[in-house]
Formats: C-alpha cells, sequence, structure tokens
C-alpha cells in the first residue's frame, strides 16, 4: 500500500525534528526532505506545531495503548515489567525517529497539548511504576530497592534505546529486547 503525502511528510519532519530539532527545522528542511514547495505543505498539513502535536501523540498512546494491555493481562508481574520492555523495543524499532522525540522535543508542544502529553506521560509512569510496586511485593525485586528510582532507571534507559540502535540496526528485536531484560532486570555484575 502506497503511502499518503501526509505520512510521508510527517516520516522526514520526525526525522528532521530528531536530527536538528523542532526549533531548528523550517517548513522549507520538510519540503526539501519530501521533493515539494514549502507552500505546497499546508495542503497536507496545518503547521510545524501541528506535526510535532501529531507524531508526539501517535507515540504516546501506542505506549498508552500497550501498557492498557499489558496491564490488562494475565502476566505474572514480572511477565508484565518484561513485557514493557518488549512494548519499548517494539516501538523504538517501528518508529526511530519518532520515538526520539518523547526524550526532549515534547517541550515544544503548546498549550492544551502539552497539558495533554503531559497526563499521558504522567500516567504511563504511574502504571509502570504500579507494575514494579507489584514485582517488589511478590520479592521479584529486592525489598530495598527504591522503586522510583528504578522506575526512572529504566525508562531513561528505554527512551535514549533509539540513539544506540541507530547504530546498531542489525540487531533484531529478540536479542535487543532479550539483552535489555538481562540487563535491566538482572543486572550487568556477576
Amino acid at each position: 500500500m502506497e503511502k499518503s503525502k501526509k505520512q510521508i511528510i510527517k516520516e522526514a519532519s520526525a526525522k528532521l525534528f530528531r536530527k536538528k530539532g523542532f526549533n531548528a527545522t523550517s517548513m522549507q528542511d520538510i519540503a526539501a526532505a519530501v521533493g515539494i514547495k514549502a507552500a505546497s505543505l499546508y495542503n497536507h498539513i496545518g503547521s510545524k506545531q501541528e506535526l510535532l502535536k501529531e507524531l508526539l501523540f501517535n507515540i504516546a498512546n501506542a505506549f498508552t495503548s500497550g501498557m492498557n494491555d499489558i496491564e490488562a493481562s494475565t502476566l505474572s508481574n514480572i511477565e508484565k515489567l518484561e513485557a514493557l520492555i518488549d512494548l519499548h523495543v517494539d516501538l523504538t524499532i517501528t518508529y526511530r525517529d519518532s520515538i526520539a522525540l518523547i526524550t526532549g522535543e515534547w517541550v515544544h508542544l503548546e498549550e492544551p497539548d502539552l497539558k495533554n502529553y503531559l497526563k499521558l506521560r504522567t500516567q504511563y509512569e504511574a502504571q509502570f511504576l504500579n507494575i514494579l510496586s507489584a514485582c517488589k511485593k511478590s520479592k521479584h525485586i529486592d525489598k530495598n530497592t527504591n522503586i522510583e528510582l528504578a522506575l526512572y532507571s529504566i525508562l531513561s534507559s528505554l527512551h535514549w534505546l533509539y540513539s544506540w540502535y541507530n547504530k546498531n540496526k542489525g540487531v533484531s528485536k529478540i536479542e535487543l529486547a532479550k539483552q535489555l531484560k538481562v540487563t535491566l532486570l538482572k543486572g550487568v555484575i556477576i
């Protein structure tokens, strides 16, 4: 199936936003990347801000949907935690340019989109924290572990995964998820 012009524009924008940043990317840059005149972009999109919003909310909604599926599943607590790592790996590989935007470009969202985006992110983090807490309660995580610190350590590693993966694209999803589960859940010291 052929991609729509709007989808091509969104993908080119995500790549440019990742490489140059939202503020440094012009409409002319986006137009040049897709081979059209800047004025023609407005036949497909309303603004650069609209592009950022759509890219960020597509990713946020994918994470929210995945989290809700995992939470509602009959998986054990530790299996849910492993499934969250799988979710991050899958979304990172599938949307490697868009995923980069969650590490910093979200700050360029305008209200009320910024507030709505932060609400989704806060909810996701709360759900992730609940799964970690359940793992601790079921003795899958050491009783002395600070769960909130564990949350942000894991999320930081997963959020920056796109940077590593862009240099190591030959690694399969399965191998990448396996290595992350070992590193993030079991540690590196033997």
